[in-house]
């Protein structure tokens, strides 16, 4: 009904992912032939800066390397067709995709055609077919503005860094910002002092003989803050013989509404918490199911909207579709009398739907078989959120009793759920640190009067803690917050920070490196306007306003460049010549060979502890995986073993590659050999020992015979012939499978675990 009489002609849509073509093939006709860009065909050259400044900030763009072929492919492709259909992301970027190839291809403007949808689905693909629009160019002018502002601070300053910290460095308009945060994070941990506070709990018991805890709340009404020892002894001393009764009950009901459906970085943020998923694995997940995945009878299915959003309005056929089934699962009290409606946040582009699933009917359970285990549990997110964010409130029974005992007093709180309204589907993951005392508790029935019997009093030491470190699901929430950046550059902005070293992961904390520190101390010396929050932010304002029609790229290109060009001749003229030295890190430990306190040094294999006065002291030692120096077992002498070269004791060690034996008069004897670990099987080619082998990524098994015997296999051979093609068979899965060593064999058989081993 959609195709308005182009049955017979031929048409050609472009996409920009081989897997989203596969799904969309499935829902034209055979006169539609759908092809792949794989991501842009042209960007700015990688060795000059590509944009004449002089000339309006013009763009010199180069077909990437490398697509040449896949170009002249899709020239021919589009030459053979009666009209071109531009059906790349629906964003900016997708937009520029399109610009471009519709220029680079040639393709007539007669012929090009842009189409969008939000959803990959048979219904959602038809009608966007049906109905195509020209290419917008306000967004495309958006995204070629941010496109050459990003190249110009990259490309001006960059060489400064090379001449002040160390060649190879880069500098970048959000990047720096974003170590930034990270590295004023980390100067407020260091410089914080933690303040004593005490706290004291009261153990108390009533006539239901259940014992509750209250906590000391103040004297007379007013709340009191306990800051030392003396303060706190104080207090016990005065309660050593007071009694102590219910003073006051307080009852009341709490409501707590449903979160939102998934933006982009709430989703990467939940994901992060719930699933322990790094934001680009959670990415490339969404965007995999968006794309679509086939299920068994219904073909290539898209299963949720398009992930790169900032907004949190949903369709209406959502809304009703998502109404009908919570009636249909859980009965009316279950959805809210007024349908909940959620406004974006200011400054957020509400192109696009918030991240939902496609349609009800595909529910996480009904087509996990079709799914891998990674895709079910993002899907599963995003499924729960959306349909708790549809139902009613979730409603608390609280109760607040004050205790008193002399002028002293004392507090219990305890809630309990009433009624469960979205919590039966899905909780939102809480990280911060806030107090969760009497949250879902039940206090014992208790009356105003009531004189209550004390069971112990509990005191203890405590000290305010500095902020968190930021981890990735709090950085990118900071990022959010500050209006820096858009959806789609949360996660490359935070892969690109990461491996140019200037942060690293500890553990699942995000912490500066010296060189994040250095560089984040020069910029914010001479390039403050460039790494500034506000200014950071006003430019992602600005650059909407672009792509909304409401600015002319060139213009901000100007101002900025006008104030940017001032900052580096001012800069150039002042850092001088001399090299900023990146400090190292120095450890609380000291070199048993010269006294110096070691180092933190980083090698081709990592991070290791060193002397600082290399090259005259050459003491190194191991590092764990906190930083801290690792343990190491001295050498051991191998009871009746003897050299093979001068026949003194051998000494087992352990290396990169595992442990070796080694003479123990090295470095005078330069001995070697691997320790062999048996596998306990035997060589299904020759008989001789299958024994396990160091691989430059992971162990394999190999022959003792070897070269002679060259077999190898990422998988323990079990001793056993396939019955299907006489290969050998190998043990999977922690051995719960043999399965045939051909993989042109599907041949593979369940195994019980042993349950005596």
């Amino acid at each position: 009904m959609f195709e308005r009489n182009t049955s017979m002609a031929n048409h050609l849509v472009i996409v920009e992912s081989p897997g989203k073509a596969g799904t969309i093939k499935g829902y034209l006709g055979s006169n539609y032939k759908v092809v792949a860009s794989k991501g842009h065909i042209c960007d700015l050259p990688v060795s000059s800066l590509g944009v004449d400044i002089e000339n309006g900030f013009k763009p010199k763009y180069i077909n990437i390397r490398g697509k040449g072929e896949l170009i002249q492919s899709l020239k021919k492709e589009a030459a053979k067709a009666d009209s071109v259909f531009l059906a790349t992301d629906p964003d900016r970027e997708g937009e520029a995709i399109s610009w471009h190839l519709a220029r680079v291809l040639g393709i007539d403007s007669t012929k090009a055609k842009r189409v969008t949808f939000h959803e990959i689905t048979r219904d959602a693909v038809k009608q966007a077919i049906a109905r195509p629009t020209a290419i917008d160019e306000n967004r495309v002018d958006s995204q070629q503005t941010r496109r050459i502002l990003d190249r110009i601070v990259g490309y001006k300053l960059s060489p400064l860094l090379w001449k002040k910290i160390r060649s190879g460095l880069s500098a970048g308009r959000v990047q720096s910002v974003a170590t930034r945060i990270v590295v004023e994070r980390e100067q407020e941990i260091r410089n914080f002092k933690g303040e004593e506070y005490w706290t004291l709990d009261a153990i108390l018991s009533g006539k239901a003989k259940k014992s509750f805890t209250a906590a000391f709340y103040g004297m007379n009404g007013k709340k009191i803050t306990l800051s030392t020892g003396e303060e706190c002894t104080k207090v016990l001393s005065d309660l050593a013989n007071a009694q102590y009764a219910v003073k006051s009950v307080k009852r009341g009901t709490r409501t707590r509404n449903p979160a939102p459906p998934f933006t982009t970085s709430a989703l990467q943020q939940e994901a992060y918490k719930k699933l322990n998923f790094q934001t680009q694995r959670t990415m490339r997940i969404a965007q995999e199911l968006y794309e679509g995945v086939t299920l068994s009878k219904k073909g290539g299915q898209g299963l949720i909207t398009y992930m790169r959003t900032d907004s949190l309005r949903i369709s209406d056929e959502a809304r009703n579709a998502a109404k009908a089934f919570i009636i249909d699962k859980f009965g009316n009290e279950y959805y809210p009398e007024k349908p909940r409606v959620y406004k974006a946040k200011s400054g957020a582009q509400d192109a696009h739907e918030a991240i939902r699933p496609t349609n009800l009917v595909f529910s996480p359970e009904s087509i996990k078989a079709n799914l891998s285990a990674e895709q079910y549990k993002v899907y599963k997110l995003i499924w729960d959120r959306f349909i708790a964010s549809q139902m009613e409130s979730a409603l608390f029974d609280s109760v607040t009793a004050e205790i008193g005992a002399g002028e002293y007093v004392f507090r219990a709180t305890g809630e309990t759920v009433k009624f469960p309204g979205f919590l039966g589907v899905y909780e939102e993951t809480s990280d911060d640190n806030e107090d969760k005392q009497g949250k879902n508790t039940r206090l014992p029935e208790l009356d105003e009067g009531e004189i209550l019997d004390l069971k112990e009093l509990r005191h203890k030491q405590n000290f305010t803690q500095p902020p968190p470190r930021y981890s990735e699901a709090t950085l990118i929430r900071a990022l959010e917050e500050k209006g820096i950046g858009r959806p789609s550059t949360y996660t490359p902005t935070l892969t690109t920070i990461l491996s140019r070293g200037y942060i690293e992961r500890a553990g699942k904390q995000l912490v500066p490196t010296p060189l994040g520190e250095i560089t984040t101390q020069l910029m914010s010396e001479y390039f403050s306007p460039v790494v500034d929050y506000k200014f950071t932010a006003d430019m992602e304002e600005k650059l909407d306003n672009i792509a909304s029609g409401n600015a002319s790229g060139e213009e901000i290109l100007q101002q900025f460049y006008n104030e940017f060009s001032k900052l580096l001749e001012n800069a150039e003229a002042s850092v001088g010549q001399g090299k900023i030295v990146v400090p190292d890190v120095e450890l609380d430990v000291s070199c048993e060979k010269c006294g110096r306190k070691m180092v933190i040094k980083s090698g081709r294999f990592g991070k290791f502890a060193a002397c600082p006065g290399y090259p005259a002291c050459k003491n190194t030692k191991p590092l764990d995986k906190n930083g801290q120096i690792a343990e190491v077992s001295p050498a051991q002498i191998v009871e009746g073993m003897q050299c093979e070269l001068c026949g003194k004791g051998v000494m087992l060690k352990k290396g990169r590659y595992g442990d070796f034996y080694a003479c123990e008069d090295y470095p005078n004897c330069k001995f070697t050999k691997q320790v062999v670990k048996e596998a306990g099987v035997a060589c299904p080619e020759c008989g001789g020992k299958v024994i396990i082998k160091k691989g430059k990524k992971k162990d394999f098994y190999g022959c003792e015979n070897y070269p002679t015997c060259t077999f190898s296999s990422w998988y323990l051979p079990t001793g056993e012939k396939c019955p299907e093609c006489g290969d050998i068979l190998v043990s999977k899965r922690n051995g719960t499978v043999h399965a045939c060593r051909n993989t042109a064999c599907k041949y593979s058989v369940k195994i019980k675990a042993d349950i005596t081993k």
